[in-house]
């Protein structure tokens, strides 16, 4: 089951993140790329086109910083640029100005990556953009900067110029004579239209400090931006709007079937293929959450086992597929009895389990009693039994040192079926609640079992001995070898309290074998020792009789020890003799061959079976205790005990009574000339030590 919450926790985790997390690196990858372009495009767009423009107007600076020109001169060559200028002092005053003044004064510095050079700006205030028209004068700047490069101061000398600030200057380039002449091919060269792609002229102003920095030269530049700039920038945006939306798309189309997915894989790890409901996964993961929640803290739950009476027969009786819709009746029976916030599940083939909240124990059995009823109909055709075990889980405040928060389904499940399992003997049904007591029983099973091997290895196991007396001469005639727990850990332990528990993990052939060694130990050395020695039968528990060399391995043990076999008689319960017969009379009959007694323990106990007296060749019957106990002086009591003692000796079979406690029962087994008596009335059963004594004095 944990191995399926491994499972469950990566479904859970999913694996959309790891999917996510690659696309977006891709992403981010591309997002990267372009942003490089972007920057590649800014750097073209803006960086170079302003440091031309910058390179320009600095080359404006020069030629009127140029001392080979008249003023005059200067000014007609600055005016082709068709650009707005302005030259002012220091103090402020404008000595000349050319175009619309739109300047903003408060500018701010840019500094050149490639130079480090700072350059002061400012914005144009009457102009924020201008759309250029097909007949507006577009400036070459490489044709200005070769006319800078290459005119001749010379032209312009002797030419006169006015100093009035705000006068604008124009120039008749027609009419000049050869030693002013101006190569006007290049200049109608850079006033031609040259440029058809603008869509957008963006003006600023540039400052530059002139004649020794005594002045300062505004020039007026233009950051255009024509169709293939706006095509990048749209290609750009597009881009990153379409991979945004990609992006979005896979995100929310990953989510959403991963989230399918994960739904159709929780409802194949939730369903139970039998009854198509709940399992117990779903239960346990479902019914942890809700008894941990913080709103669920006050109430009561209480987890119930239930396991279908003989549905294996019922589908030997009729077929598999006839038990699987019993089944899925069953479940559907069983959700019908419940709320909403209950949940009923299939453990395994024919066992339910149901979580229910309840205000108090008696409203709780009511309910189970009534869900019982109705599932004891649910076969129209037959009464169906089922045996149901409880575990409660109280509220947070019940429970007190206990959190809830640490409630494990699991646990609370093996209380229930621990409960349950204590009606395992019975084909009705029932209902146990797990409790204390049944904590302690199984805290002793843990514990007997824990210690069970290092009781035999240390020998900690004591053989008690109860004679066996003949009734009419009060002299001692046989014993029972008894056993008794001497455990450091556990204190003196009786054997009802340790036999069972042997019975059913199997350890009881481990003691068996512990019993006839140090049985016939004892007879050995007794026997050496001169004393009268008599027969002392050993029970042999039913589960040894799946072996078939039985009786050699019991007849090797004697052997060892050096005991003679007629000292030893092998005891068998009466429920023995319903398991294998044929194996049982082999063994007996091998025994016998070997020399040693054989004897029915308990005859009367249970069912016991008349035809088995014929079968078995035994030397023994020894009648139950319970024949001597209780109300039983009547008639009835009398005449069975006499018939069976009677039907033993006519079988040339011994007969002993145990449990025999008082002095009419005595009188009554002498009168019926029973053998041998076995009872608290001659004595309780004893140690070793003390019964050498009672050989020592007989």
């Amino acid at each position: 089951m944990r191995k399926r919450d491994k499972s469950y926790k990566k479904i859970k985790r999913v694996r959309i993140w790891s999917s996510l997390f690659v696309f977006f690196i891709f992403f981010v990858g591309a997002f990267s790329i372009l942003a490089v372009l972007g920057q590649m495009l800014f750097r073209y767009a803006v960086e170079e086109r302003f440091i031309n423009e910058y390179q320009l107007i600095k080359k404006m600076a020069d030629v009127y910083d140029s001392p080979e020109f008249s003023d005059k001169k200067k000014f007609e060559i600055l005016k082709m640029e068709k650009r707005a200028f302005a030259v002012k002092e220091k103090d402020g005053k404008y000595i000349y100005r050319y175009g619309n003044l739109s300047i903003n004064e408060d500018g701010g510095k840019v500094i050149l990556p490639s130079s480090g050079e700072k350059i002061n700006v400012y914005a144009d205030t009457i102009m924020p953009f201008i759309y250029p028209k097909d007949n507006d004068i577009k400036v070459n700047p490489a044709v200005l900067e070769k006319i800078y490069d290459n005119i001749n101061a010379d032209a312009f000398k002797d030419k006169d110029i006015s100093e009035k600030s705000d006068e604008t200057f124009d120039i008749d380039i027609t009419n000049k004579d050869s030693s002013d002449e101006v190569n006007t091919t290049d200049i109608n060269d850079s006033l031609t239209i040259i440029n058809n792609k603008e869509v957008l002229l963006l003006p600023y102003w540039i400052s530059i400090e002139v004649n020794d920095g005594q002045q300062i030269m505004y020039c007026r530049a233009n950051y255009k931006i024509d169709i293939l700039d706006v095509a990048l920038i749209m290609l750009l945006m597009l881009s990153l709007v379409f991979m945004t939306i990609v992006l979005v798309i896979y995100i929310i189309v990953k989510t959403v079937s991963t989230f399918i997915s994960q739904k159709r894989i929780f409802n194949v790890l939730y369903t139970d293929e039998e009854t198509n409901g709940y399992n117990w996964f779903y239960l346990r993961k479902r019914g942890e959450k809700l008894i941990r929640s913080r709103m669920n803290a006050n109430k009561n739950y209480s987890l119930i086992a239930i396991s279908f009476v003989g549905y294996r027969n019922y589908c030997m009786c009729h077929s598999i597929q006839e038990g699987q819709k019993l089944l899925r009746k069953i479940y559907r029976k069983v959700r019908l009895s419940i709320d909403k916030k209950e949940i009923c599940a299939q453990k395994s083939s024919a066992n339910f389990v149901i979580l229910l909240r309840y205000s108090d124990e008696e409203e709780l059995k009511d309910r189970i009693n009534s869900i019982i009823s109705e599932l004891e109909t649910i076969d129209e055709n037959h009464k169906c039994a089922f045996h149901i075990g409880v575990d409660l889980i109280p509220s947070s405040k019940i429970m007190k040192d206990k959190s809830r928060k640490k409630i494990d389904l699991d646990n609370e499940y093996n209380n229930a079926s621990a409960a349950r399992e204590t009606l395992s003997e019975s084909d009705d049904s029932g209902v146990v609640f797990y409790d204390e007591k049944l904590l302690e029983e199984q805290r002793w099973l843990d514990k007997v079992q824990e210690y069970q091997k290092k009781a035999i290895e240390k020998e900690e196991f004591l053989v008690y001995y109860q004679p066996k007396y003949n009734p009419k001469t009060n002299t001692l005639r046989g014993a029972e070898a008894l056993v008794r727990w001497e455990s450091p850990e556990l204190g003196f332990v009786s054997p009802g309290r340790f036999i069972p528990i042997f019975e059913k993990n199997g350890f009881i052939t481990q003691l068996d074998h512990y019993m006839i060694e140090h049985v016939s130990a004892d007879q050995k050395r007794w026997k050496d020792a001169g004393l009268n020695c008599v027969p002392v039968s050993v029970n042999v528990s039913r589960a040894h009789f799946i072996e078939k060399d039985l009786a050699e391995q019991i007849c090797d043990m004697v052997d060892k020890a050096g005991t003679p076999h007629e000292l030893i008689e092998i005891e068998l319960t009466e429920s023995a003799f319903f398991d294998d017969k044929k194996a049982i009379v082999e063994t007996i009959r091998r025994l016998k061959e070997y020399g040693f007694s054989v004897s029915m323990d308990d005859f009367g106990s249970g069912y016991s079976s008349l035809n088995s007296l014929k079968d078995m060749p035994l030397d023994v019957l020894k009648l139950d205790a319970e024949f001597f106990r209780g109300d039983n002086e009547g008639e009835r009591g009398e005449i069975v005990v006499s018939e069976a003692i009677n039907l033993a000796k006519k079988l040339n079979m011994k007969t002993v009574a145990e449990g025999v406690e008082i002095k009419e029962q005595v009188d009554f087994l002498v009168a019926q000339e029973c053998d041998m008596i076995q009872g608290y009335y001659y004595a309780k059963p004893m140690p070793a030590k003390e019964y050498e004594e009672r050989l020592s004095n007989q």
